[in-house]
Parts: C-alpha cells; structure tokens; sequence
C-alpha cells in the first residue's frame, strides 16, 4: 500500500497495490510468445496491479470469478482475490482461442 499526498498536501489517498501470480502453465505459455506481444502484456499487466480497472466491465458471463483484459489480439483472464491483494492470472493466449478450455 502506498501513501500519496494530494495536491493540497493535507490530505492523505491511500493506493493498493496488488501482487500479480500466475498460474504454472502461464508462466509456460509466456515463453512461447512472440517478444512484441510479450512486451504489450506485460506492461498490461503491470498497469492492472497499480491500477485495477473497473470490475464491472472486466466481469466475464457466467458463473465464476474470472475477469478479462484485452491487449492486442490477446487476452488475459484473471482473478481478483481482493482479501489478500492478489491478482491471480489464469490464462493468457490469442483472442481466438483463449476461451476454449478455460477451465
């Protein structure tokens, strides 16, 4: 959690920040995709632990907890555990098939 000073600097704001996991076969995956696109996720990723988007959109139908984000032509599905900060990644691949077989 980080402290920042409004612009008055009188009033604190505090920013959470969130841990980032993956899953194992995540982690395997990443090392199969091209270095431009690994670049783009990754900053994507980065910018989800600092700052969360609104939960309400990121919100895939159905029953389950799973959240996604684009970034490119892939997408990364992941889930929010809000009670210990951490953002758990589920999956990463290309749009056209990051849904098949999504546990």
């Amino acid at each position: 959690m980080t402290f920042l000073p409004r612009s008055s600097g009188k009033n604190w704001v505090f920013k959470m920040t969130y841990t980032i996991k993956f899953r194992p076969a995540v982690e395997k995956n990443l090392r199969t995709l091209p270095q431009k696109e690994l670049v783009r996720i990754k900053r994507k990723i980065d910018a989800l632990a600092e700052n969360l988007p609104d939960q309400a959109t990121t919100k895939m139908k159905g029953n389950n907890n799973f959240h996604k984000i684009r970034a490119g032509d892939y997408r990364i599905i992941y889930e929010i555990h809000n009670d210990t900060l951490v953002i758990l990644v589920i999956k990463i691949g290309h749009r056209k098939d990051i849904y098949k077989h999504l546990l």
